[in-house]
Order: structure tokens, then sequence, then C-alpha cells
């Protein structure tokens, strides 16, 4: 970069703003900044001074500015924050990083505040809050289970619902876990493990007990929900990809009267037999254009894990076999010739 190439450009951020949030602990905000936008930034006092090329500092001033609006807004700024706001600042220049970071969800959890990182994430949130039935559709680590059981929570506790029913399908243990030691609780534990870790980020241990104790809250695995009619409730169905067809109509069919419905889902991870076609693949089909129910598609750009979960996505979407595509798969959305266009 020449002096010729070089601009320089100077931020007054309000006397009122809580800089030393803006900032990052010895500055490591700006640090994250520059290394993501090669630019040098420097403050002293309330000013901000950005250094580098022009289109550079341009960038980096638009999302200093987000940073600060989020900081105004109280919104959780951490180096999670920072780098979920650096990433959608990149990817989606447009994005109001200050309407997405402000959506707290209200969990009694005092360790954390829980907001969507992402364009989709908060998209995804928006349609579990103006639909009864949501199917979200997507890789690991993109936050479908955990914010769904974020949103049945804050249900619970704001008392729309009056119970939380979390489901899978225990396609390790072929549904038949009467075989398996202890109660039902005690057998379905392992397959119903990441929403129960989900519960304890988000309330304290003995609230989670008690309320499963009460039935407030229930976990069974997806062969246990034939035959009923679940009204004021909170279902997630996890896991969605290893349902049959049968069963994932016998699940979609237990939504009672205020009754709100949560589907997740990775179309790229089927563990059912090669001869029994996925629920959550059909649907995408079955389901199309009936009012009431949105679809959230999730992808690479999404995931809020390790760095590298992003990167070991896209190679395994480089490497999907032919076999699977013509099968309807590609980044997890249908083909348009194997269930019409996917839904927006």
């Amino acid at each position: 970069m020449t002096e010729a190439t070089s601009v320089t450009r100077r931020i007054d951020v309000p006397s009122d703003l809580n800089l030393p949030t803006l900032l990052g602990r010895n500055d490591e905000h700006l640090r994250s900044l520059e290394s993501q936008y090669g630019v040098r930034i420097s403050a002293r006092g309330h000013q901000i001074t950005l250094k580098g090329g022009e289109s550079q500092v341009e960038h980096a001033e638009r999302a200093i500015r987000a940073l600060a609006d989020m900081v105004r807004v109280r919104a959780p700024v951490g180096a999670a924050e920072i780098r979920a706001a650096l990433r959608v600042a990149e990817t989606d220049p447009g994005a109001d990083l200050k309407s997405l970071f402000a959506d707290v969800i209200p969990v009694p959890s005092r360790k954390k505040l829980i907001t969507p990182k992402t364009v989709n994430q908060k998209r995804y949130l928006d349609a579990i809050r103006a639909y009864d039935l949501v199917i979200a559709i997507g890789p690991a680590g993109t936050g479908k289970s955990y914010l769904a059981v974020a949103m049945a929570v804050a249900a619970l506790m704001n008392r729309e619902v009056a119970r939380i029913i979390l489901t899978r399908p225990a396609v390790e243990a072929g549904e038949r876990l009467g075989f398996l030691p202890g109660d039902l609780a005690e057998k379905v534990h392992p397959y119903l493990r990441p929403l129960y870790d989900a519960l304890y980020d988000m309330m304290e241990t003995e609230k989670v007990a008690s309320l499963s104790e009460r039935g407030t809250i229930e976990v069974a695995p997806l062969a246990y929900m034939r035959g009923r009619t679940l009204n004021d409730a909170f279902i997630i169905l996890d896991e969605a990809q290893n349902t049959t067809s049968e069963q994932m109509k016998m699940a979609l069919t237990r939504l009672g009267f205020n009754a709100k419905m949560v589907v997740t889902g990775d179309v790229t991870q089927v563990d059912l037999p090669a001869s029994r076609p996925s629920g959550l693949i059909e649907i995408q089909a079955v389901l199309q254009g009936i009012d009431g129910i949105e679809f959230v598609y999730f992808d690479d750009r999404d995931v809020v894990r390790h760095d590298l979960v992003g990167s070991i996505v896209r190679a395994y979407d480089r490497a999907q076999p032919s076999e699977q595509r013509r099968s309807g798969l590609r980044a997890g959305r249908p083909f348009e010739e194997a269930a019409g266009p996917a839904p927006e």
C-alpha cells in the first residue's frame, strides 16, 4: 500500500457511549477489525482514527459504526459477537447489525445473553414468532436446535405455553428402547443430550429437574408421540432428517391448539437405511405453499462454532456424492427438479 492510495478517516464517538465496551479489553475489538480489513486503527479519547486503502477504510468505518449502534442499544458485544458482526458485515453488507444483535431472547440464564449471530438466525427467530410451524434446515453448528430451545424456554417463562416437549428419532436404537436399562428419561437421555445441554445453558439445573418432574418439560423419543394431541405446548422435533415419511406425518399431526412446533435437521446427515426416504427431505415438496408454515434454510455462513466447522461444511458440500445430488440435496436445499423451487 503506497501513501498515494492510503486515506485517513476519523470517527468521533459520542461521549455518552461506553467506550471500553466498544473498543474491547486492550482494544481487542480494534485489533480484530485491523486483521479483518487490513487497516491501521488507533483510539485517542473518544476519537478513532483509521488508515488504509479507501475501500478497506470504508468497510472498517461501517463496522465500527454498527458496533457503536450495538453498544448504544446495550446488545452484547464480546469476542463472539465481534467475529459474528464482521462475518455478517462481509457477507451481508446491507444487514442491520443493531437490529440483529439487539434481538435478545429473554431466558432466565445469568451466564449469557442469547441473540442471533447471523441474518438467517434473525430470520429464524422472526419466523418462530410469526408461524406455528417452522422447519429449519441446515448444517451442524448453525444454531437451529439451540435457538429453538431458547425460544421455547422464553415462551414458557412468559406463560405463552404451558409446557415444552423435546423429541427426536432414536435411530441408533431403532426406537426399541425397552431393552435399555432405566426409566424413559434415562433411556432417551443419550439421544436428547444436545437438547438437555441447551436447557442447562439457559436455566438452573435444579429448575430443569423440577419442571421435568412436573411434566412441564418433557423429553421423549418420537415413537412415544403417536396418538397424542399436544395442546398449549412448544414442541421441538430435532434431527428430523432421520424421520421416515410416516414418522414425519405422525409428528406434524400432533400439533394441537395454542401450540407451536419447530422442526430442525440437516438433510446431508441422514442415518436412515437407503431404502427409507427422509421425511425432512420429503416435506419440502409436500408442505410447500401452505399458509402458516415457514421454511428457513441455513448454510456454512451461519455456522457459529469454531471457524474450522464452516470450512469442514464447505469441504463436504464440494465432495458431496453425485448420487446424493440426484436425490435432491444441494447445500441443504432441494433441487428444483426434485422438490420444486425452494421456499423463500
